[in-house]
């Protein structure tokens, strides 16, 4: 089973699994808002100095790393 680890942390290119969101209220429901929840996938598709491009749903969004830190995630290799 693979490590759980801050959204920040994982490479590029890969694909993840969001184990939980360690938030306020407010970011927490902006964040379920875009579709970030538990068990959904997501994939790193850029990592900036100061953001992280992923890929969820179709959509792509930019994280800044602060809030990427809160979301925990797992390396999907399923």
């Amino acid at each position: 089973m693979a490590p759980i680890m801050p959204l920040v942390m994982m490479p590029e290119g890969k694909v993840s699994k969001i184990v939980s969101i360690n938030a306020g209220r407010s970011l927490m429901n902006r964040l379920i808002s875009m579709g970030f929840t538990k068990n959904s996938f997501l994939k790193i598709k850029r990592d900036s100095r100061g953001s992280l491009i992923v890929e969820l749903n179709g959509c792509s969004y930019a994280l800044g790393k602060g809030m990427a830190s809160k979301i925990m995630v797992q390396e999907w290799t399923g």
